[in-house]
């Protein structure tokens, strides 16, 4: 036989369980230091320069092409 559950209490300790999810993840985005941040910041830029730079060219994208 199934369990009786109170809709009431479920839905609030749902709402409890997506605010801590919420806090968690802005913990983790803005309790950082500020030196950190510019870090992780920079190692992103240079890693998508790294790939920026290893992209090729199509054909069409070159100069002088005729068409």
């Amino acid at each position: 036989m199934a369990e009786i559950v109170n809709l009431r209490r479920f839905r609030k300790q749902k709402a409890r369980e997506a605010k801590e999810a919420q806090a968690a993840a802005n913990r983790a985005a803005f309790g950082r230091p500020k030196h950190e941040r510019k870090r992780i910041e920079a190692e992103r830029e240079l890693q998508q320069r790294r790939l920026d730079a290893l992209k090729r060219e199509s054909p069409s994208d070159c100069e002088g092409n005729p068409d």
